[in-house]
């Protein structure tokens, strides 16, 4: 290695920041590339037999003051120069970490590992190689919480996606829901599932049905709503007192469908059929 220096250049620069064209920052640069091959914070150097070799990173080469090696001849690193080279490639890759680091990730040791290690130019033996270990380790600490942090975040994100998607769902069920029992709810809605009950529950086909839409058409005109003032009868079939019709359901004064239910047992139970009890009422004005 006769009249090569192998000591890497230093600068004048006050900070590490400020060095932004220095051999040093072009190192960094060219580490921060994809096809540059970062491993425990130390790569991008050959090392063997505690020689160390640019191989074919033209980038790193220059940073380092050494042309590329070619197939023949690889300029090598030794000794404390080694320990630099190592020194700034470490420095490289944790400042890449800290930077894409999850903002929710602490970084403060691993930025505080760098800021000791960045007077490597100075040290040389254990306490650089103490200092460089720490630093790969905190490296690798800051990028292990990193991605679990962003695995965290993933999750949270799918699961309050799920949530939402959930919430809608319900949310488009119950204004569905809604929607039903408002149509239910009108005199035809009623009428519908009146027949609808009395034919499917009861047998009674379209000419007990015409008795049963006589009876309650006299008695509430199929409102729900209905209420007599003299008496306190309640909602389509005049149930006295209405919660007499909570045996179906306890939203008996706001569904249709609950009050007809409960009618339409009423008169099976008490009549046998809705002409019976029409032939009943139209003699007593009540059934």
């Amino acid at each position: 290695m006769t009249g090569r220096n192998t000591d890497l250049p230093t600068t004048t620069a006050s900070t590490r920041r400020e060095a932004l064209n220095s051999p040093n920052r072009r190192l960094r640069r060219a580490l921060r590339r994809p096809t540059t091959l970062i491993v425990g914070g130390a790569a991008v150097l050959a090392v063997a037999g505690g020689i160390a070799t640019v191989g074919t990173q033209p980038a790193i080469g220059e940073a380092l003051g050494m042309p590329t090696a070619s197939a023949t001849a690889a300029p090598a690193l030794a000794g404390t120069a080694l320990d630099r080279a190592q020194a700034a490639a470490t420095i490289a890759t944790a400042e890449t970490i800290a930077d894409s680091a999850n903002e929710k990730t602490d970084t403060g040791v691993l930025e505080r590992r760098i800021d000791a290690l960045d007077d490597y130019r100075k040290l040389s033996g254990a306490a650089l190689t103490s200092r460089i270990s720490s630093t790969v380790d905190a490296t690798t600490a800051v990028a292990d919480a990193s991605a679990a942090q962003d695995k965290q975040d993933a999750d949270a994100k799918a699961a309050a996606a799920a949530a939402a998607k959930r919430a809608a769902a319900e949310r488009a069920a119950a204004a569905e829901a809604a929607r039903k029992q408002a149509a239910a709810n009108t005199v035809e809605g009623a009428k519908a599932t009146a027949s609808s009950l009395a034919s499917s529950k009861y047998g009674w086909g379209s000419d007990q049905f015409q008795c049963l839409d006589n009876l309650w058409t006299k008695e509430s005109g199929w409102n729900y709503q209905a209420v007599n003032a003299n008496g306190g009868a309640t909602g389509i079939p005049q149930a006295l007192p209405g919660s007499k019709m909570a045996t179906i359901a306890s939203d008996w004064r706001t569904n249709a469908t609950t009050q007809i239910t409960w009618g339409l047992q009423y008169i099976s139970d008490a009549y046998g059929t809705p002409c019976a009890a029409w032939s009943h009422s139209q003699a007593s004005n009540f059934y």
